[in-house]
């Protein structure tokens, strides 16, 4: 596979401690970057994306992959959990923290099966 575009994000989950959400606001921010259209861009059909999705929160065993990979419409999505993100202590010392999820989104093609 062949790596042409790399966009990153970063989403929260303010009051819920929910790490899923967190990185699914992280994905769509990510999402929103661009608006290039690789696949037609090189002959490709949309369905052949191939999408790594690297997520980085504290607590990686609390997200749910198949819910992250069920935000992209088209692709073959491969979703890596690992931690990072950060975790912000609610002021009053009680409650969810605030979780701040990054991503790392990489789109490429099997560049020797074009159309």
């Amino acid at each position: 596979m062949q790596k042409l575009l790399v966009e990153f994000g970063m989403g929260t989950s303010l009051r819920r401690g929910d790490y899923t959400q967190a990185a699914k606001r992280a994905v769509q921010d990510a999402l929103w970057h661009n608006s290039i259209n690789l696949a037609e861009l090189f002959g490709f059909d949309k369905e052949d994306m191939r999408i790594t999705l690297d997520v980085g929160v504290q607590k990686p065993e609390e997200v749910d992959a198949e819910a992250l990979s069920a935000v992209f419409p088209y692709g073959h999505v491969t979703v890596n959990v690992t931690k990072g993100g950060l975790d912000v202590p609610r002021p009053e010392g009680t409650g969810n923290p605030t979780i701040m999820a990054n991503v790392a989104l990489s789109v490429g093609f099997d560049m020797e099966k074009r159309s």
